[in-house]
């Protein structure tokens, strides 16, 4: 989908949150169009990178490389 978010399931280190947010915020930048939202959309916008954040988190904590 998008070459400049990193994988974060590498062998042997784990991602660090700042990592698995700053990815997070890549998705959320390519799916939504907006590099930086509107006053108004802020919010959404900010909400969605948390909930991809926290959903990236539980997914690697799942196939065994937890974030650090």
């Amino acid at each position: 989908m998008c070459r400049s978010i990193k994988t974060l399931r590498r062998p042997g280190e784990p991602a660090t949150g700042e990592e698995i947010r700053a990815a997070a915020l890549q998705f959320v930048r390519k799916v939504s169009g907006y590099r930086v939202p509107s006053r108004a959309n802020a919010e959404a916008f900010d909400r969605a990178v948390e909930e991809v954040a926290a959903s990236s988190a539980r997914l690697l904590a799942s196939v065994g490389r937890p974030a650090l």
